[in-house]
């Protein structure tokens, strides 16, 4: 199969129409993508290439298997792919709405933001990944931690603020991070994440090119949202991974609403993939509810980076389902606009796909529902039962003095002094 990047087709925004540019309704993906004339002319085949313009690029492979012949040629997965895409999307959502349950019970403290709506981008990218290989996060970034294998009694006990979670309990929820499984951090501040995922790409790049570690072939994802496209870190990192080849790929999860400012506000071109080309790289709009079209620009994205061709720029239009945090009390969202996203979930979707298809029963997929509900009972009361961090704890990972806050004027460790943490809150 040829390269689905090197189609000439490009993509009509979905916030306009042709008929009328200037009509704006909020971003959906139920128009068709469909060729985009610019300036009112048909591009040329050779200026497209020059521009990097790509398509969705799962319609083009729909097209393709549906000419090869076979009834099983037109599927887009194996059953085997389609239960591992499932479980993975099940287990983040029955994640996310344990999460929500233990928040309003007081298990949990601080800002948690939730997933829900959003699993197909997750899971299309993230499986697609070997162990070997780095993401990074935002403050959204438990599903995509569960994606990438850390363990659901790890992520849970970090949001309980455990030494069983995967930071030990000084992460929480919004600092997911795990070492074994390169996930290399969840991130507060919007866009800090990127130069840190362009750093692992470089990382990689420089292993490969320079020490001549010829296994290293690692590819980094670094996920952010649409609030993030117009701070300085996303374009100057997307200048230097263009420049230096790096093997990143760069997904922006756009649930169109930066906390609860609409992204049609925010930007003077909301069409964010676009940026990808004005830097040299491909740049793709795509479906962010559906997991199928997820995969497929994701596959061809992760390969062209493993393979040394570079970065890609990859825009989701994805919907969250309940509101910014769980302290949000989400009025600020039309709920039409709720509703109609409700009636795309990801999940529902590809459920629906597969049964159709005959690549699974309904009895199958109930037993992964039992699976997860299970795998989520059990991280919460392993996280429950887990012991909090002890006081001196807190002295730890702050400075590069592994004890802590440092030496003292008579050349002991501060934190060896008794006193050192008096009147501290109990942990």
């Amino acid at each position: 199969m040829s390269s689905a990047f090197s189609a000439i087709n490009t993509i009509q925004p979905l916030h306009r129409t042709i008929d009328n540019p200037s009509v704006s309704p909020f971003l959906g993906s139920t128009h068709k993508l469909r060729s985009f004339p610019a300036c009112n002319r048909a591009p040329s085949a050779s200026s497209i290439r020059r521009q990097f313009s790509v398509v969705a690029v799962s319609d083009v492979v729909k097209q393709q298997k549906t000419k090869s012949g076979s009834s099983l040629s037109n599927l887009l997965i194996t059953k085997e792919e389609g239960l591992e895409l499932y479980e993975d999307m099940v287990l983040g959502r029955s994640f996310e709405d344990m999460c929500a349950q233990m928040y309003y019970r007081g298990k949990m403290f601080g800002f948690v933001h939730l997933y829900n709506g959003q699993e197909a981008v997750s899971t299309g990218f993230i499986k697609l990944l070997t162990k070997e290989d780095c993401i990074v996060s935002t403050y959204r970034d438990h599903v995509h931690a569960l994606s990438k294998g850390v363990p659901a009694r790890q992520v849970m006990s970090e949001l309980f603020g455990k030494t069983t979670g995967c930071c030990r309990g000084q992460g929480g929820s919004m600092h997911m991070f795990s070492e074994e499984y390169n996930v290399l951090g969840g991130f507060a501040f919007i866009g800090e994440g990127i130069p840190v995922s362009t750093g692992a790409a470089f990382t990689s790049k420089y292993r490969r090119e320079v020490l001549k570690e010829a296994n290293s072939d690692q590819v980094t994802l670094a996920f952010f949202g649409d609030g993030t496209c117009n701070n300085g870190q996303f374009f100057e990192c997307l200048n230097m991974a263009a420049l230096w080849k790096l093997p990143i790929v760069f997904v922006v999860e756009n649930n169109l609403w930066a906390i609860g400012m609409s992204h049609l506000r925010a930007t003077s071109d909301p069409e964010i993939w676009k940026k990808g080309p004005a830097f040299g790289m491909p740049g793709v709009h795509i479906d962010g509810m559906d997991v199928l079209k997820v995969r497929e620009v994701a596959k061809e994205a992760v390969e062209r980076a493993r393979r040394g061709e570079g970065p890609t720029l990859i825009e989701c239009e994805t919907y969250r389902f309940r509101g910014h945090s769980l302290a949000d009390p989400d009025e600020l969202r039309d709920p039409a606009e709720k509703a109609h996203y409700a009636t795309r979930d990801p999940i529902a979707a590809l459920k629906k796909y597969m049964i159709e298809n005959k690549l699974v029963n309904e009895a199958e997929l109930k037993a992964i529902d039992k699976k997860i509900d299970e795998v989520v009972e059990d991280a919460v009361e392993f996280a429950d039962a887990s012991p909090h961090p002890a006081r001196s704890q807190l002295l730890e990972n702050v400075f590069a003095d592994p004890k802590g806050f440092g030496i003292g004027p008579d050349g002991r460790y501060r934190c060896e002094d008794p006193k050192f943490t008096e009147g501290t809150a109990h942990v």
